[in-house]
């Protein structure tokens, strides 16, 4: 525990209805006692209505509540002052609380006390600043996850299974009479390659992404196809220009949709065609990078009016990439035959129909997305670099080298385990993971 106090504003600064200021540190209940008074004495984790004080003068009239350790978040005792929402009395606490002793919270100091103090590990700590990021209820349900302790469950299993392997290894070093290192290495090779297969099927990098970011789905096809008209009306209001005249879009126009706890991007693209206009030609250019970076790509057919060579060639360019074919306008006559295309969605952006069934389609992209036991880049960069040591483990073990090689390894990926956790961990990489948290978490 930390010998000096702390105190920041908790909650967001500005006008609302409700500004928390938080207080951490063994000075915390005098502190809370110098500046409230409340109807009767504090007990702990109770909220009391009374004033807040400071130079004999009434700050704001609120509620407060003493926490004391080691049931509070940082593990230290806590004090918390519930004002009116506001600039004024919000400051006027905070000086009046850094005048008698507190000093200032840095970003994250909460929660890296929370740390410190062993009532959550690093990985849990990140989490923390995950759900408060957290714009979708994937990205909100995965940090959830982490702050239940999920990825500490995991790791705590792997390092139970790579302990196990280096005290067999131990065992046939210590007693080679009784476990030959033949023995030994049978067991340890096959042990430790099925654990760097875990780690990596642990991680899904793209999965996370689209939990954290959201599904870049991209809108392609050639000119006056109805792009635009579809983009509209999956995002329920006027993004982009309608008109007749082809090539209106010439610039990649996006729309943000929530669709099933996902966040979509939509980006209408240029109608892609050979133009003599600069601009249309740069419009153009952009397209084809942004259906190359594509989670999605939606390939947009006009279903009123025979295929065309563009169509075609566009289909053909899309044929590999993860693509949902869209016949559009399907509120006039139809041209075209779905039974023609693999698996389209017919739909018509002038009435609705089919818009639901485009949008399930495209939320089905990002099944599974942050469900996976890691979804943190740091803790998947180390989860391949202990799959990385045990792969080498199990080669030597293979290969029929010496066992005491394969324990350098095998404690190697223990320890880059233990960075996931914390338990392994330097000053550096904890002042760069708490530097990016808001001041009072």
């Amino acid at each position: 525990m930390t010998s000096d106090t702390i105190a920041a504003l908790a909650t967001a600064p500005g006008e609302g209805g409700i500004a928390i200021v938080r207080v951490s540190g063994p000075d915390a209940p005098a502190l809370l006692r110098a500046l409230f008074r409340p109807e009767r004495d504090f007990e702990s984790h109770r909220l009391y209505y009374g004033h807040l004080c400071a130079d004999g003068e009434t700050v704001d009239e609120c509620m407060a509540v003493l926490m004391r350790a080691p049931r509070t978040y940082t593990r230290e005792d806590v004090a918390e002052i519930h004002l009116h929402g506001g600039v004024w009395a919000a400051r006027q606490t905070l000086d009046a609380l850094y005048r008698l002793g507190a000093r200032a919270a840095e970003p994250g100091e909460f929660t890296r006390r929370a740390f410190l103090n062993g009532r959550i590990d690093l990985s849990r700590a990140e989490a923390v600043m995950s759900l408060i990021s957290a714009d979708s209820s994937r990205a909100a349900r995965a940090a959830v996850r982490q702050l239940d302790g999920g990825v500490s469950a995991f790791i705590r299993a792997a390092q139970a299974e790579l302990i196990a392997l280096l005290s067999g290894a131990a065992a046939a070093i210590d007693y080679p009479e009784e476990i030959s290192f033949e023995e030994a290495a049978g067991d340890i090779g096959p042990r430790a390659e099925a654990l760097a297969q875990r780690l990596e099927s642990a991680c899904d990098e793209r999965g996370a992404r689209i939990a954290e970011q959201g599904i870049e789905a991209v809108l392609c096809g050639r000119p006056n196809v109805g792009k635009s008209s579809l983009l509209n009306a999956l995002a329920r209001q006027e993004r982009a220009i309608v008109t007749s005249i082809p090539g209106t879009t010439r610039d990649i126009i996006r729309a943000d949709v929530m669709i099933d706890g996902l966040r979509v991007h939509f980006s209408d693209t240029a109608g892609l065609r050979d133009s003599q206009d600069a601009i249309e030609q740069i419009g153009v250019d952009r397209a084809r990078r942004a259906i190359a970076g594509a989670d999605v790509v939606l390939t947009v057919l006009n279903a009123g009016e025979e295929e065309t060579d563009e169509d075609r060639e566009l289909l053909r360019d899309t044929q590999d990439l993860p693509r949902i074919i869209v016949l559009n306008q399907c509120d006039r006559p139809m041209a075209l035959r779905p039974a023609d295309f693999d698996r389209p969605v017919v739909v018509s952006a002038a009435t609705g129909e089919g818009i639901a069934e485009l949008e399930k389609r495209v939320a089905a992209f990002g099944a599974g997305a942050g469900e996976s036991a890691l979804t943190q880049q740091r803790h998947m960069a180390l989860a391949r670099e202990a799959a990385g040591a045990l792969r080498s483990a199990a080669r030597i073990c293979r290969e029929g080298e010496d066992v005491s090689l394969a324990v350098i390894d095998l404690q190697a990926a223990l320890g880059t385990l233990g960075r996931v956790t914390g338990e392994q961990v330097d000053e550096k990489l904890i002042d760069d993971i708490f530097s990016r948290f808001c001041v009072g978490k």
